[in-house]
């Protein structure tokens, strides 16, 4: 079967502002590549498309134009929320073009709401929900659908919900993700500037799900199981994306890395024993982590790691993240930066309940704690986060689902006056921490080392421009 896997493209930044989110950071789509392995695997012929890839196009006619292209018999999305009508609106003129083209959507979106979205749009014959390579590929096999798990179809008007598909047993068992069927990678999927010193970098995920429950996590897809690739696995998967490719820095986007220590210990050893001549940034927890653990890291290529903090309110960190205390999150930095690791902070704004108080204690925090770098979230309440339930008690919410990507507040609580003063809120937090004469001295003296992060951004350097000007801070009348 001839089938085509598409990342839509959504909405993606800031209504009425360029677009630069591809252009500082370009993340290759993990999941529909893991998916066309599988299928490929199976004797299916499998293109990605790619809408926010290096030569993606604009415009949901020029995208279907390319989709079908590949004269396929099944095309597949996968989507956000802030991505699922771009998707659908794809899917009506694939459908309107060429009938017989079997549609399908998988995603987050797709699995946290389910059937309700076969029910209210047209043009969608399947729903994937969950892990999708199994079921993706018994469908493409041309198994009945009614025995399928974990797939949601429909007969004439009707909608089926078959049994919930059992998690992968054995991730070692899944190829590695069809990068090679991405164009331009790896040169093209840039990773976040400042964030790496060795050319090309890629994305790695090692493992899947999360023990925990945040209040404003997804879990849809994953749910709360934990399941890992072997340290050998993981090895191999740095060596193959080295050696085809060049990859040179690798970003980790595990939820909890570290959580299985035995699992680091001894992939840090095969590192350091038969090191890779790559890098890798990868997250820890709070309350987690000791100078052992950042010491293995570091000597494996380690330059960076990531720590989920939100807020520096107890209040807010007792209700949307349990566990985690402001005095172990700065005894984390230290141990970071004492193991001559970086330290970057990951922070979150507009969570019910917030407060210029609390978004003032947030930010005198976070200077405090010299980190090396930091990414400040906009509140965004997804479906299948626990919080969801609750939202339109605790604020104001439009339920837009392009704008819901976290980089707009859609969430306004009751503690903040308006959407326009959490915006200036935000901004003022991002640009105190970029102009903090103590984070420039830090940056300035490593400033050599990133010379392919200043060649981007001088190639680029009038978007930049224009998204530095946006997080200049706003005056508000009345």
């Amino acid at each position: 079967m001839r089938i085509v896997l598409v990342h839509p493209a959504g909405s993606n930044w800031v209504p009425g502002k360029k677009d630069i989110t591809a252009t500082a950071n370009r993340m290759a789509p993990l999941g529909l590549l893991s998916i066309a392995a599988c299928l490929e695997r199976a004797g299916h012929e499998v293109f990605v498309h790619d809408g926010l890839g290096p030569r993606a196009v604009a415009g949901i006619r020029e995208n279907v134009r390319l989709i079908l292209g590949h004269d396929p018999e099944l095309v597949g999305f996968s989507a956000t929320t802030s991505g699922f009508l771009d998707a659908w609106e794809m899917a009506a003129a694939v459908k309107e073009a060429r009938p017989g083209v079997v549609t399908v959507f998988g995603g987050v979106h797709v699995s946290a709401l389910g059937k309700t979205l076969l029910e209210r749009f047209a043009h969608i014959d399947y729903l994937c929900p969950g892990e999708g390579e199994a079921t993706l590929t018994e469908l493409a096999a041309g198994e009945d659908p009614a025995r399928i798990d974990g797939l949601i179809w429909k007969a004439g008007e009707e909608v089926f919900v078959n049994a919930p598909r059992a998690p992968l047993p054995d991730l070692d068992d899944l190829p590695f993700p069809a990068y090679e069927k991405l164009a331009g990678f790896p040169r093209g999927y840039n990773l976040p500037l400042f964030s790496y010193i060795r050319f090309p970098g890629a994305t790695m995920i090692t493992s899947r799900g999360c023990t925990y429950q945040c209040s404003y996590c997804d879990r849809s897809v994953f749910k709360r199981g934990y399941r890992w690739n072997s340290p050998a696995y993981i090895y191999d998967h740095m060596r193959h994306i080295r050696t085809r490719f060049g990859v040179r820095h690798v970003n980790i986007y595990d939820d909890l890395f570290t959580a299985n220590r035995p699992r680091i210990a001894e992939l840090c050893g095969m590192l350091i024993r038969n090191p890779l001549g790559m890098q890798f940034n990868c997250a820890v927890r709070v309350g987690q982590t000791d100078r052992e653990l950042l010491a293995m890291l570091k000597a494996a290529g380690c330059l960076m790691v990531s720590l989920g903090i939100e807020s520096a309110d107890p209040e807010m960190l007792r209700r949307h993240k349990a566990g985690v205390t402001l005095e172990e999150v700065r005894k984390t930095v230290e141990m970071i930066r004492a193991a001559g690791l970086r330290a970057k902070g990951l922070f979150m704004m507009g969570l019910p309940g917030e407060t210029e108080e609390s978004i003032r204690r947030t930010g005198d925090f976070v200077l405090s704690l010299g980190l090396d770098d930091m990414n400040m979230t906009k509140f965004t309440p997804f479906p299948g986060a626990p919080i969801w339930e609750t939202i339109r008690e605790e604020g104001t919410f439009v339920e837009d689902w392009r704008l819901m990507n976290c980089l707009n507040f859609v969430f306004i609580p009751k503690g903040i006056a308006s959407r326009e003063r959490l915006d200036q809120l935000y901004n003022e937090q991002v640009k105190r921490f970029y102009t903090d004469p103590s984070w420039r001295r830090r940056f300035r003296d490593r400033l050599w080392e990133h010379r392919h992060s200043l060649w981007h951004m001088a190639r680029h350097l009038p978007d930049f421009i224009a998204a530095r000007r946006h997080f200049e801070p706003a005056k508000i009348s009345g």
